[in-house]
């Protein structure tokens, strides 16, 4: 059984860190609302939700993927970048332990998990203005031994690597090449997203579905061309703090004990 950590948002996400987009008012009662109900669609789709309570000491902090990146055998805390996300990671730390070995980042090496995007035992890291050389190198020293190797990318022109790219499924990468680096996918059939969508490229894989925000239409039904089943959900209000269905849950399989 999947299991996602979730964090509600938090009443300080209109100060949330912006970095390519321009501030916009944020009402908090649609975004609480918005993210209820991605949390129904996780568990409409078998997903076992964990909620961690909003904190408001912490704006970011519903973007509860930058704060580790969660293996079969071990879950890593990052280092965000921001000082103002860094306290994010206690109560994530504690709520994974139950699950998963967790291990830190070096304070320093820089990276956010919205920057790790996984294939099997590749791990693609985008070197972005989150994540930095040092960051992709402490990670690959980590994951070493599980067997992960690690893969760097360079991101451009958006904030994290899944900005930019996700897998459709092990050999499928939609992207958006303006943004990213199609080199270190050699090997994967790529598939470009819509003009109109240059976003669009950002979606969660869970078993039997794609979930994909549903500002993104064009390309909801290219993904259905590509014969998977698309789950559409409205996170309008959270694209505006510079997220992605991705960014709101850490997913995981099963337990290490």
């Amino acid at each position: 059984m999947l299991t996602a950590l979730t964090r509600s948002p938090g009443p300080e996400l209109a100060r949330c860190e912006l970095t390519h987009l321009p501030r916009q008012p944020i009402d908090h009662e649609t975004a609480v609302a918005q993210h209820r109900a991605y949390q129904a669609v996780l568990r409409g789709e078998g997903v076992r939700v964990i909620e961690l309570p909003a904190d408001p000491a912490f704006p970011d902090g519903v973007f509860v993927e930058d704060t580790a990146v969660v293996l079969d055998e071990v879950a890593v805390l990052t280092a965000p970048a921001p000082p103002s996300r860094r306290g994010e990671r206690t109560a994530v730390e504690a709520a994974l332990a139950p699950f998963r070995p967790v291990v830190r980042l070096p304070e320093g090496a820089f990276l956010e998990g919205g920057d790790v995007l996984r294939v099997g035992r590749t791990l693609f890291v985008g070197q972005s203005g989150r994540t930095g050389e040092a960051g992709v190198r402490a990670l690959g020293e980590i994951v070493r031994q599980f067997g992960y190797s690690v893969v760097p990318v360079r991101v451009t022109g958006c904030l994290h690597l899944k900005s930019a790219a996700c897998a459709v499924d092990g050999e499928t990468v939609l992207l958006n090449r303006g943004w990213v680096d199609v080199g270190p996918f050699a090997g994967f059939r790529l598939v470009d997203v819509p003009a109109a969508e240059p976003f669009g490229a950002n979606l969660l894989r869970l078993p039997g579905a794609m979930v994909v925000s549903s500002a993104f239409p064009e390309t909801a039904n290219l993904i259905r061309r590509l014969g998977h089943r698309v789950v559409p959900v409205d996170v309008s209000e959270l694209h505006k703090a510079e997220s992605g269905v991705t960014c709101m849950s850490l997913v995981f399989a099963g337990r290490v004990t």
